[in-house]
């Protein structure tokens, strides 16, 4: 019987010689101005509030989107400080 989730699909799109020290650093180098980021917007919200921010940006990052366009879109949803009314 076919589990389409048996394997990862792009699994044979991936380099053959996969070096796990250039992932690293690749993910956390583009990564690493949101963690700064975070932190400041953590001081004017709240560590769940920077954390979803954090995480939406670093999701449309990995969808293609430059960091400073990703930060604005998501900066665009906010209403008071919030992404929904009377979310904390």
């Amino acid at each position: 019987m076919y589990n389409p989730y048996q394997h990862n699909p792009y699994h044979f799109s991936q380099p053959h010689h996969y070096d796990p020290n250039i992932l690293k650093h690749t993910v956390l180098s583009n990564v690493e101005h949101l963690v700064p980021y975070g932190l400041h917007e953590a001081k004017h919200t709240n560590y769940v509030h920077a954390l979803r921010e954090v995480a939406a940006i670093a999701y449309l990052m990995g969808m293609g989107y430059q960091p400073l366009i990703a930060r604005k879109i998501v900066e665009s949803w906010e209403i008071n400080e919030a992404f929904y009314p009377g979310q904390i």
